[in-house]
């Protein structure tokens, strides 16, 4: 399944999006979810995957290529998309904390209304 998800800068979960087959591209999902062109309508700067490369201004990827290629700029920069990307995958980690949604085998419909039920749990919960 593939499920986008928006976190504030401390990695707070803030939205999940209706999943969609796992063979879905994640730069495709962004999209299809209008994600891409809010941000850009917004202003607002997304630190993102390698998965979104050609998804637009607004969205920051890391450098392509080889960690050996790379120039000492590139990595340092790398290295610094990392660290922020990492409060992200932290968040993407919680939510993979709910066994239901690591064990999910159903269609999107249901899985969209379950991730729905377990955001609005997490924030409940966090408050």
């Amino acid at each position: 399944m593939n499920v986008q998800i928006l976190a504030d800068p401390s990695g707070r979960l803030l939205w999940a999006s209706p999943a969609l087959p796992g063979a879905v591209h994640d730069v495709r999902a962004a999209r299809e979810h209008g994600i891409i062109a809010a941000l850009a309508e917004a202003g607002v700067t997304c630190w993102v995957d390698k998965g979104y490369r050609g998804a637009g201004s607004t969205v920051r990827l890391p450098y392509w290529g080889r960690w050996e290629t790379l120039s000492r700029g590139q990595k340092a920069v790398n290295r610094s998309h990392a660290k922020i990307r990492a409060l992200v995958e932290q968040t993407v980690a919680t939510l993979k904390s709910w066994r239901l949604l690591r064990k999910i085998r159903c269609s999107t419909t249901r899985i969209t209304g379950l991730v729905q039920a377990v955001l609005c749990l997490h924030l409940a919960s966090s408050d």
